[in-house]
């Protein structure tokens, strides 16, 4: 039992390194607009694991942003919501994964690729709310055209959410397609 415990930790860290390593890889345009391609991991280890695990792994995400020097800092508490939680909230895509396991094992891949979708959106979602009150909060003194701090961080952070989401789901879709077993753990708690 600890040591399938231990199996999973660890999936979830080395998961979340490589949700670190793809962080690096540009596709910002501007400073307001990002595709996050460390969400693609993520979102395939909750929906094997499951939200608990999923939390934990990219609470680990958020975390790695800081001896990488990937924070952008204003303050104390915009440094806190914009990733230790914003990043936490990916790990909310796997309150689907029960779901989705089941259908894979009925072999119903329309209800998996809805459930797909579904803990993307869920993750996406929850994760960009964070930086959008962030964004709204600490840096809406720096919102372009003179556009009001809460729809200029509603604008761009749902942009990148929805890209986010959308790159996600394609990958997660054609990994299904080409693995089902990849989203069903061998092992569980």
């Amino acid at each position: 039992m600890r040591s399938s415990t231990t199996k999973i930790w660890v999936e979830g860290t080395i998961l979340a390194a490589l949700a670190m390593v793809l962080s690096f890889i540009p596709v910002d345009i501007g400073s307001s607009f990002s595709i996050s391609l460390g969400q693609i991991p993520m979102a395939v280890y909750a929906l094997r694991r499951g939200p608990k695990a999923g939390l934990l792994a990219a609470f680990i995400w958020g975390m790695l942003h800081f001896p990488t020097g990937k924070v952008y800092f204003l303050s104390v508490i915009q440094v806190l919501i914009e990733y230790p939680l914003a990043f936490t909230f990916v790990g909310l895509t796997g309150v689907v994964a029960k779901q989705l396991q089941q259908a894979i094992a009925e072999g119903n891949a329309i209800v998996a690729r809805k459930q797909i979708v579904s803990g993307v959106l869920i993750g996406a979602f929850a994760r960009y709310f964070w930086h959008f009150v962030a964004g709204w909060v600490f840096w809406g003194t720096y919102a372009l055209w003179g556009m009001s701090p809460i729809v200029f961080s509603f604008v761009m952070n749902g942009i990148s959410g929805l890209a986010t989401a959308i790159v996600t789901t394609i990958v997660l879709l054609v990994l299904y397609r080409m693995n089902p077993t990849i989203f069903v753990p061998k092992d569980t708690v």
